[in-house]
C-alpha cells in the first residue's frame, strides 16, 4: 500500500483504502482501490522483469489510452503511470468506470442490439487513430512476418497439430496484400468491454495494440470462443455480422472487405490456439506458475474445433458428408480401489464443499482448479492421441497433405471431438461441430 499511496499522492489523490485483486487477468493484475469517495483501478505487472519481452511498456500504453478517449473512444482516465521508485512494479491507475466486464451478463442485457452498435462505433473511433496520434514505439503488424513467427511458435510447441498446420498453410497461400495501417486494439471482444443497462462504459486492456488491417480487429471478437454462450449471434455474441459491419462502415465511411475479414478470422483462431498451447510451456519454465496458465493451455482444442469448421468450407462437398461418431461415455468400475478419476473428483467435491469460504481472485482460482480437476479425470479415462500427430503436420505445411485428400477431414472431426469432449464438454461450438458432422446416435444402430 506505501507505494501506491505514493503513486496516489502524485495525481493529488488522497490515501488508498479497500484495496482488492479483481479475478481474471491471465497477463497483468487489476487491483481495485478506493480514494475517498472515487474508485479507481490499478493495472500492473507484479515485476518489471515481466515486461522486458514486450513491444512497449505501460507508458505507452497508458497514452495509447489517452489518444483514444480524445478520438471519442469510451476509454478510462489513465491518472498516474507507476515509478521504479514505486515498488509495486509496471503499470498504471486509471478511474474506475461503470458496468460489468462479465460476458454472461453484458450477453444477457436487454438490448444487445445497442450494444452492438456503441461497440462498432468505437471501434472505428480506434481505427481512426494514426501513427501521429500514438507514441512511435507502437508497432506496425508485417502479415508475412507474423505468419512466420506462428509458425515458428507452433514448431517449438512440438509441430505435431495437424489442424493447426492446416491453419497455418492455409494463411500462407491466402495471406492478403497489406492495406492502409490504423491503430489495432488488438483485443477487442467480451471480457474487455464494459457495459450497464445495454451502454457501453468502457474498453479495456490495451496491451495488444498495434498498426494494421482493421478487419484483425473486426474479427477477432466475432470469434466463436468469445461469443461465449451466445453462439447464435455471431458478432460479439449481440447480433448479426451484417448489423455489425453496417454500424461500423457508418461510423467509419469504409466498407467491410468480407474475404478480408475471413483471413483474420482464421488467422486470429490459429493466434489463439497458438497462444493457448503456449501457456503450458510458460508454466514448465517455472516463469508463472499460475493454475489458470495449464487449464488455458487446453482450451487449445476449443481452437482446433473453430479453425476445422472454418478451413473446412473450402474442402470439396464429398469431404464434408456427416459421418459415425461415438461420444466417450465413462467406463463401468465400480469395484476394488478408487481409480484415478475418483480421487480428483473426490477432491474436486471437497472444493467445491469450501467455496463459501474463500473470496475474490482466489474464488475465482477455485473455479479455476475444479475446471483442471475435470480436464485430469477426463483425460485419465478417455483420451486417445489422434490430435497428436508430427508426420501428417508436416506433410500439411509442406503442401504433400490438403484438405481436399480423401478421409483427411473425417480423421480431423474425429481428432477434434474426442479433443474437445475430454478438454471442454461445455463449449458452445461443440453442439454446433456435433450438428454439422456426425450422424446421429440413433442412425448408428
Amino acid at each position: 500500500m506505501e507505494g501506491l499511496a505514493r503513486v496516489c499522492s502524485r495525481a493529488g489523490l488522497s490515501s488508498p483504502s479497500d484495496l482488492t485483486r479483481l479475478t481474471g487477468g491471465a497477463t497483468m493484475e487489476s487491483w481495485r482501490f478506493s480514494c475517498g469517495e472515487d474508485d479507481f483501478v490499478l493495472r500492473r505487472a507484479p515485476s518489471l522483469a515481466f515486461m522486458e519481452d514486450r513491444p512497449f511498456g505501460h507508458d505507452v500504453e497508458a497514452a495509447i489510452i489517452r489518444a483514444a478517449g480524445e478520438a471519442g473512444v469510451t476509454a478510462p482516465r489513465v491518472v498516474a503511470e507507476l515509478q521504479p521508485q514505486d515498488g509495486i512494479g509496471s503499470g498504471f491507475v486509471m478511474q474506475a468506470l461503470p458496468g460489468t466486464p462479465n460476458p454472461k451478463e453484458i450477453l444477457e442485457m436487454e438490448e444487445p442490439g445497442a450494444l452492438l452498435k456503441a461497440a462498432a462505433r468505437d471501434l472505428a473511433r480506434i481505427h481512426s487513430l494514426r501513427s501521429g496520434d500514438v507514441p512511435e514505439t507502437v508497432p506496425v503488424m508485417d502479415y508475412r512476418k507474423a505468419i512466420a513467427d506462428l509458425r515458428q511458435q507452433f514448431e517449438e510447441a512440438g509441430g505435431d497439430r495437424p489442424i493447426i498446420a492446416l491453419g497455418l498453410k492455409w494463411m500462407e497461400d491466402n495471406c492478403p496484400e497489406p492495406s492502409e495501417p490504423v491503430l489495432i486494439h488488438g483485443d477487442y471482444r467480451m471480457g474487455n468491454l464494459l457495459a450497464k443497462d445495454s451502454k457501453l462504459t468502457g474498453v479495456l486492456d490495451w496491451e495488444l495494440a498495434h498498426f494494421g488491417d482493421r478487419h484483425e480487429d473486426l474479427a477477432f471478437g466475432c470469434m466463436a470462443v468469445w461469443r461465449f454462450h451466445r453462439y447464435d449471434r455471431p458478432a460479439l455474441g449481440l447480433g448479426s455480422l451484417e448489423d455489425y459491419f453496417s454500424a461500423y462502415e457508418a461510423e467509419a465511411g469504409v466498407t467491410v472487405d468480407r474475404d478480408r475479414f475471413r483471413y483474420w478470422l482464421i488467422h486470429r483462431t490459429v493466434w489463439w490456439a497458438l497462444g493457448c498451447l503456449r501457456m503450458a510451456k510458460i508454466w514448465r519454465s517455472g516463469e508463472d506458475r499460475m493454475l489458470e496458465r495449464v487449464v488455458i493451455s487446453r482450451r487449445t482444442s476449443e481452437q482446433e474445433l473453430d479453425l476445422l469448421m472454418l478451413l473446412e468450407e473450402d474442402a470439396p462437398e464429398e469431404c464434408r458428408r456427416k459421418q459415425k461418431w461415438w461420444p466417450i461415455s465413462s467406463p463401468d468400475r465400480q469395484t476394488g480401489d478408487a481409480t484415478v478419476s475418483e480421487i480428483l473428483t473426490a477432491i474436486s467435491e471437497w472444493l467445491g464443499s469450501i467455496k463459501h469460504q474463500v473470496q475474490s481472485h482466489d474464488r475465482f482460482q477455485l473455479a479455476v482448479a475444479r475446471n483442471a480437476l475435470g480436464i485430469a479425470m477426463r483425460d485419465e479415462e478417455f483420451l486417445p492421441d489422434l490430435h497428436v500427430d508430427k508426420r501428417r503436420s508436416d506433410a500439411i505445411l509442406a503442401g504433400e497433405l490438403t484438405i481436399a485428400e480423401r478421409g483427411l477431414v473425417g480423421h480431423l472431426r474425429r481428432a477434434a471431438l474426442e479433443k474437445i469432449s475430454v478438454d471442454s464438454p461445455k463449449y458452445p461450438a461443440l453442439a454446433d461441430a456435433l450438428e454439422r458432422w456426425a450422424i446421429p446416435e440413433e442412425e448408428t444402430e
